[in-house]
């Protein structure tokens, strides 16, 4: 591991000027690459204080062993020279986006004799126009089968055209009028790519001008009362129609713009970029990426533009549209949007969406990269080896005898110091046991104290393990009877008969929490007088991982797989938490309105909640209304809704976990 200051420059050898740095590892291996509009200002921010830094920018600068940079003219040539880098060295500790998976694209090889339509994955090849991308190759196969009626152009490969053409004898599509056969010379060489590059405009959004010129040949046909093929152009129309209506128009005529928006966590974020051509959604792409390096919204943003567009890659020979929308703009936006529009050849406008169907469009999109980013995480906890990983790097990590099969992770909500209450997230093997989570109401706590209420429902947990090991050998499922998050169960049923049982204690309890809470988690475990059940702690703010009577906390790497196992879990007691302290403050609000209406006994309130739903519908309502409902005659009525209608709302509060 090497000093920093051992390789830092000496003073003023660094200018002042823009440019771009590089990192190096002891092999002389780029690890990373950053631009700056002072470069002396920049790099002095790496070597000050240490200690302040972030742990990721910790870890790269003793990964390091040197560093260089190279002075350019102007912030957008530092830009340029960035991503150009970037590309050709793919240092470790850089931002990179990665496919979440690989996109078909339509394409149509106009490099060749007679081009050919199909559909196309991997790298983009010179000469091919391309359009998409498609979330699936049928989606593709669907909107050409329609297409090839009005532009029967080539679909086959180039083993089945040149055996057509020798036997003199063309293939099925030939024969049902979806190919013009040019294997057989039914149609020239001109023509055919003519029928190409007419099928290429369609799909670039010049529909209109097809569609008027079949309907006026349509109705000359039928003047000329050519009636058989009338009928074949009002067809032709059809079909072109149907293959429009696949295509969601979502902004008015001529607008191209690429919508961007972000999902994140700590640890991972999801990138969707929609398409729009001429108006309509032309395709979609998603990546996901690890965060090796410190960076937030707005530089995620930058960086992803300048990789993608960096890289030339565009859905169509349109290349960078004139408008690019994003979630958050990029640090310097107006460097950006300068070489982007040198990129283009022309001007672009970078900007975020504030209102009406732009706005609604990136919204679309936020909620395709949040499900693409569940998704990912989905697919990645599912698979064994991952899991198996995972639970061994937070065994060595924590330094524990054995992986820890079963853990139990605990998180505290309430709102300022009122219905406090607890969760209990249960993961075997690094999947979650759900019937075995449990929810816990905090009576008579009063305060915002987490610590306090952490140790109270660590105490209450294993106070009930004990007892129960004590009688049947087995620890009993714990938590509160009422608070059961699949059904209610009555507290004078008996355990035995409504209740699963833990088979074994946990390996390891995470707390919500830093330094603080493991402490008071592991004091309440010390005096219950157990002492096989392992304490941390994981912090939200640097995802630290805390454990007790430790000073520092112990850092996992950032493509850690237990980290990411932990970070699961915290989220999901949190979770778990939040709803259950949503529902308990619901209720205590419903039941508080009501409460204060003189005569108004429990019988009454559940047959006006019964009747209309909730306290509001109730306040809207009539008196006449209300005094329908069985047992409140019209004077109770006047009296529920004078009640209703001139209580006070309570003052807004902040959740606070």
């Amino acid at each position: 591991m090497a000093d920093p200051h051992r390789y830092r420059p000496a003073p003023g050898e660094i200018p002042e000027a823009p440019g771009v740095y590089r990192f190096r590892d002891e092999r002389g291996r780029i690890i990373y690459v950053g631009k700056a509009k002072s470069l002396r200002q920049r790099l002095n921010q790496y070597f000050a204080d240490f200690t302040q830094l972030h742990p990721r920018t910790q870890a790269m600068l003793t990964t390091a062993a040197g560093v260089d940079w190279t002075v350019v003219k102007t912030e957008v040539e530092a830009l340029q020279l960035e991503y150009s880098w970037i590309k050709e060295f793919d240092p470790r500790f850089n931002v990179k986006y990665r496919d979440d998976k690989s996109y078909p694209y339509l394409a149509v090889t106009m490099d060749e004799e007679f081009p050919r339509v199909m559909v196309m994955r991997g790298a983009k090849r010179k000469g091919t126009r391309y359009f998409g991308p498609y979330s699936h190759a049928w989606a593709i196969r669907d909107t050409v089968d329609t297409l090839l009626r009005v532009f029967p152009v080539r679909t086959c490969s180039k083993g089945v055209f040149k055996r057509a053409g020798q036997i003199g004898r063309p293939c099925l599509l030939g024969y049902i009028g979806k190919c013009s056969a040019p294997c057989v010379k039914r149609i020239s060489e001109d023509d055919h790519r003519q029928l190409a590059e007419d099928f290429c405009d369609f799909m670039s959004g010049q529909t209109a001008r097809f569609i008027k010129k079949l309907t006026a040949d349509m109705r000359e046909a039928a003047d000329e009362e050519e009636y058989e093929r009338a009928a074949r152009l009002r067809d032709d129309v059809k079909a072109l129609e149907r293959a429009l209506e696949k295509q969601a128009v979502v902004l008015g005529d001529g607008t191209d713009c690429d919508v961007i928006a972000l999902a994140e966590d700590p640890l991972e974020a999801a990138v969707q970029i929609f398409y729009v051509r001429s108006g309509r959604i032309r395709g979609q792409r998603g990546w996901v990426l690890e965060k090796v390096e410190d960076v937030n919204t707005t530089d995620l943003v930058e960086h992803f533009l300048g990789q993608f567009y960096g890289e030339g890659t565009s859905p169509d020979s349109n290349g960078i549209p004139r408008e690019v929308l994003v979630p958050e703009l990029p640090p310097d936006p107006e460097t950006m949007t300068q070489w982007l529009t040198a990129r283009r050849g022309g001007p672009v406008q970078l900007r975020v969406p504030q209102r009406g169907d732009k706005k609604a469009l990136m919204e679309t999109v936020a909620r395709n990269a949040k499900e693409g980013l569940a998704l990912h995480k989905t697919r990645r906890a599912s698979d064994l080896t991952t899991r198996s990983q995972a639970l061994h790097e937070i065994q060595e990590a924590l330094g524990l005898d054995d992986a820890p099969l079963r853990i139990e992770c605990y998180d505290v909500s309430n709102l300022q110091g009122t219905h406090v209450v607890a969760s209990m997230v249960v993961f075997e093997d690094g999947l979650a046991r759900k019937s075995e989570y449990r929810r816990f109401s905090i009576k008579g706590f009063e305060g915002s104290d987490d610590i306090s209420a952490i140790r109270e429902v660590i105490t209450r947990r294993f106070r009930r393990y004990l007892a129960e090991r004590e009688e049947t050998g087995e620890l009993d499922m714990l938590g509160d009877p009422e608070a059961r998050e699949d059904q209610d169960i009555s507290p004078e049923r008996t355990l035995a008969s409504t209740q699963r049982k833990f088979a074994y204690p946990p390996n390891l309890v995470v707390v919500d929490g830093g330094a603080g809470q493991v402490a008071a988690a592991a004091g309440a475990l010390a005096d219950l007088g157990i002492d096989d059940v392992a304490v941390c702690g994981l912090a939200k703010r640097l995802e630290e991982v805390w454990l007790p009577d430790q000073q520092h906390p112990v850092i996992l790497s950032r493509t850690s797989e237990g980290l990411y196992l932990l970070q699961r879990v915290r989220d999901e007691a949190h979770r778990f938490a939040i709803t259950y302290h949503r529902a308990k403050r619901g209720k205590a609000a419903t039941v508080s309105a009501l409460d204060s209406v003189p005569g108004l006994g429990p019988a009454r309130r559940a047959a006006l909640l019964k009747k209309f739903g909730s306290v509001k519908a109730i306040s809207a309502a009539s008196d006449a209304e209300i005094a329908e409902v069985p047992g409140i005659g019209p004077r109770l009525a006047a009296t529920i809704t004078s009640a209703l209608r001139t209580a006070e709302p309570g003052p807004s509060r902040r959740l606070a976990t």
